[in-house]
């Protein structure tokens, strides 16, 4: 993991943080409750590829008995909260400051959630920032079992039915490796960032009305 210090004079603006998602670093905070923050730019960067995208088939089955919904941005603010409390991260590196910036982004129009609902109640979900034709996931959450699961199963769903091109990922774990995220070299990122970038007048965020579980199931073609 590579961290550097935060170049920036005084506090920084959601413009600040959009530049450097377009430069390709990230920010993170040093620590939960800490006011740091620090840009990351790791030399291997987990993506998802959008066309490779992998939906075990033990996870199918589970989803299309399922009663979760899915809705996107109904309640930014409480999944952003409970990705900060995800009770499966011992440590979250979501800070104050990095909350702010977040909400500002979301009410600019690039930070969205794409969230699991259960009996009126949120369940799972995630959260990222949208520029050009690429989205950034930042963190996920989940209190009811595949619920985290099938709110990345949508999220990959929305992306290809709006003609994204690079969904990173920023850090391979196990639980993204199963969906076939893989890690790719640095410079081989920033030609990927470079390509997405480029679409950015042809695509938004969209997502249709709020869907059943496994109403996500059907797989759709990436448009261009």
């Amino acid at each position: 993991m590579s961290f550097a210090p935060a170049p920036f004079h005084g506090a920084l603006t959601a413009a600040d943080m959009l530049a450097g998602y377009a430069r390709g670093i990230f920010l993170m905070g040093e620590t939960h409750a800490s006011s740091s923050l620090f840009w990351c730019n790791p030399p291997q960067r987990a993506i998802l590829p959008l066309q490779h995208f992998h939906l075990p088939r033990r996870l199918q089955r589970s989803l299309r008995q399922s009663a979760f919904m899915v809705h996107v941005n109904r309640d930014f603010a409480q999944t952003l909260a409970l990705c900060r409390q995800n009770p499966s991260r011992r440590k979250s590196w979501i800070n104050p400051p990095l909350l702010r910036l977040y909400q500002s982004l979301h009410g600019a129009g690039h930070a969205h959630s794409v969230e699991c609902w259960h009996g009126g109640r949120l369940v799972g979900g995630l959260f990222g920032v949208a520029l050009g034709a690429a989205f950034f996931a930042e963190a996920m959450f989940h209190l009811e079992t595949n619920a985290s699961k099938l709110a990345l199963l949508a999220l990959h769903r929305i992306l290809c039915a709006n003609g994204f091109r690079l969904l990173d990922c920023q850090y391979q774990t196990p639980h993204l490796r199963q969906f076939g995220a893989e890690e790719i070299p640095r410079a081989a990122y920033q030609r990927r960032l470079a390509d997405a970038l480029a679409a950015a007048a042809a695509v938004e965020f969209a997502a249709p009305s709020p869907r059943a579980a496994p109403a996500w199931l059907q797989p759709v073609s990436q448009t261009s």
